[in-house]
Parts: structure tokens; sequence; C-alpha cells
């Protein structure tokens, strides 16, 4: 991210948000576009890292969001391609908030958040960017942070990279002894 000045006014670059910007177009355009959280949840451990996998369970999967409103943003999902929360089975939904509750223990350990974001966007005029799979998204938060940004400039700040915070999770979780692959 970079800053410059054009006629005066302050300009701040996130090129990294045009890879989101085009895969937004691409998949408009393609309606047969593979579902991203469909991929991860048939990779297997190889493939964790490329897909920012945290873990899986039989049900759910735990990943890091690849285009993150703030640093530690994760999404959990169902593991089977559902977009409504009243076609979950009552272990899917259960699963779905007990893998939730798991993610916030691991980034309040990792990052000391003073307070999170959990939700989920139902609908694509709920702003849901992936209508057709359910996820939930799981955004640390602190006193002060950046995020009025996307309010008064639609621009975020994200101070670390997803790699970095990946693998500071991924070892983290490794030494409190999680389950889940």
């Amino acid at each position: 991210m970079c800053f410059g000045k054009m006629r005066g006014m302050e300009s701040l670059h996130a090129p990294w948000r045009m890879e989101y910007i085009r895969s937004l177009e691409k998949n408009r355009d393609n309606a047969n576009a593979p579902c991203f959280l469909c991929q991860a949840a048939d990779a297997d451990e190889s493939k964790y890292k490329q897909l920012n996998i945290l873990w899986k369970t039989d049900l759910s999967i735990v990943l890091l969001n690849l285009f993150p409103y703030t640093n530690g943003h994760l999404l959990v999902a169902p593991r089977m391609h559902e977009p409504e929360m009243e076609s979950l089975s009552h272990e899917q939904a259960a699963d779905l908030q007990v893998q939730t509750i798991e993610a916030i223990k691991l980034l309040k350990r990792a990052m000391s958040p003073q307070g999170f974001n959990v939700g989920i966007n139902l609908g694509k005029c709920a702003g849901a960017g992936l209508p057709g799979h359910l996820h939930q998204h799981i955004v640390p938060r602190w006193a002060g942070d950046t995020n009025f940004m996307s309010v008064v400039g639609d621009v975020r700040v994200v101070p670390e990279a997803v790699t970095k915070v990946y693998e500071q999770l991924v070892e983290l979780r490794k030494k409190m002894g999680a389950s889940g692959s």
C-alpha cells in the first residue's frame, strides 16, 4: 500500500484489492465458477497453506479471508455447499458455532483483539459476496482501528500480510493442541 498526492488530495493505494474486484467480475460472468469454499472443503492437507485453510472438521471449515477487512479476518463455513441457514442440520449448525468459538479463542491468544464482529450475510442484497455458500465472518477489532477508512475512503487498511497471519495462527493452534485436521 502506498500514499500519493493528486491535485492537493491525499490518495491511499491498495493494489491487492484489484484481484478481488476482478474475481467478482469473473464470477459474475461465469455462473459455473468454482466455489472457493467448496474447493477448500475438498482440499487435502497439502493445499492448506495455499488456500489459507486453518482446519477442518467433518462438517465445517475454518480459513483466513483472502480479502480481509482487517488482520485475522476468518471465515467459518459448513463443508456442504448450502446458501440457507435453515437448511443446515442441527449438527451442522452446532459445529459452525463450535468452530466459530474455537476461532475466536485462537484469535484472542494470537492477536489480543479488544472485540469482534461476527456475522453472516444472507443473500446478495445483504452483502453476501458468495451467496451460494453460507459462511460466517469473524473480524477482530481494536480500539482505534482503521475500519473508518472504508466509510470515508472506500479503502481498508490491513497492516499485516495474510500469509504471515496464516503462519502465526497455524503455529499457535498447534501449540494449543487443538483438534480437527
